[in-house]
């Protein structure tokens, strides 16, 4: 291929995270444009391809048949031509902690293009405090991507926890021809929320005291408490679920050594509160996952409580691959409407 249908990028722009991989990668597969990247997570205190990230790029060679030039861990430079999407069933091991949930969003979009269904298993870490959790992905973003056409199932098989990771995600793909837009300007009425707060190898009262701090912060929430086999930790985590009539949104704590379950509620009870706050029908976190459909969907809107760094470098890397333009219009409560087209 002529070296000037590659896209450069620059892994130090905007939030310089690992945020430019993966949206490349999943670009670069669906469209066929080879990319090169220099200075992979510039921005990080750990730079260049970590376990996770470097899961991505392999995930994303094994479905494509791409070449592939820097996929070792550490490296800060990657070069990936991409093959054909290929249906089929595939099994990718992260080997730490490191987040299933981003591996399945990089290369499940490539497979609704396939040329036949697939399954995937990821297995590494489901509940970390860097990455969405795992009932992000199966609450809130499948259930707007099946709006949008996608034929897929997501499901958690096992609890992972930082720092031993040993979870798993799966999913089942069926190809389709083509996204559907899909509009998220009001959020409709709440419909109701639930604190459910889970322990592993880690005592129930923990769980307890999580779920009475956010009751006591957010009225109307209904608390739950769910012990796991002590097998799938030690962990916990705090997942907070607000519906509403046109979507569903998450929010979450993470247990740590050294830090109070009151803290971990706090954290959760914060980016709710923020939320409903809002007159926004989208979180910061799911604004940056709807980019990427929408924008292959060739249009649709929504507004966010915030433009966030992470918003603004996907629209930016985004645009390298698609022939597509993103509005940003401002909310009078500080929020931001984007819109595709």
């Amino acid at each position: 291929m002529h070296q000037d249908d590659w896209i450069e990028l620059d892994g130090a722009e905007g939030e310089g995270g690992g945020q430019v991989l993966r949206t490349a990668l999943t670009l670069s597969m669906i469209t066929g444009i080879p990319f090169r990247m220099e200075r992979i997570r510039a921005k990080r205190s750990k730079t260049g391809l970590l376990r996770q990230h470097l899961t991505a790029v392999q995930a994303a060679k094994a479905i494509s048949g791409a070449s592939v030039v820097g996929d070792v861990v550490g490296s800060a430079d990657l070069s990936f031509a991409p093959g054909a999407i290929r249906g089929g069933d595939y099994r990718f091991a992260i080997g730490t902690a490191g987040s299933c949930t981003l591996v399945l969003q990089t290369v499940l979009p490539a497979l609704w293009f396939a040329d036949g269904a697939s399954t995937v298993a990821v297995s590494g870490g489901t509940h970390n405090r860097a990455a969405p959790p795992a009932d992000f992905l199966t609450e809130v973003w499948q259930p707007l991507m099946a709006r949008m056409g996608v034929q897929q199932a997501l499901a958690l098989q096992r609890h992972g926890f930082y720092p031993a990771g040993g979870g798993e995600m799966t999913a089942s793909v069926t190809p389709i021809a083509m996204l559907q837009p899909i509009s998220l300007i009001e959020r409709g009425a709440l419909q109701g929320m639930l604190a459910e707060a889970r322990v592993a190898g880690v005592p129930g009262q923990v769980a307890r005291r999580e779920v009475e701090r956010v009751s006591g912060q957010i009225a109307y929430v209904d608390g739950r408490v769910r012990e796991l086999s002590a097998k799938e930790g030690p962990g916990n985590v705090l997942l907070l679920t607000v519906r509403h009539d046109n979507l569903t949104e998450l929010f979450s704590g993470f247990g740590e050594k050294g830090v109070s379950a009151e803290a971990v509620a706090d954290q959760a009870a914060r980016e709710a509160r923020h939320y409903l706050q809002s007159t926004a029908a989208v979180g910061e976190y799911l604004a940056d996952q709807l980019l990427l459909p929408m924008a292959l969907a060739g249009g649709g809107s929504f507004t966010a409580v915030t433009a966030s760094s992470h918003l603004l470098t996907n629209m930016a890397v985004i645009e390298k691959f698609l022939p597509v333009a993103f509005e940003q219009t401002a909310l009078a409560d500080g929020g931001v409407q984007v819109s595709v087209s």
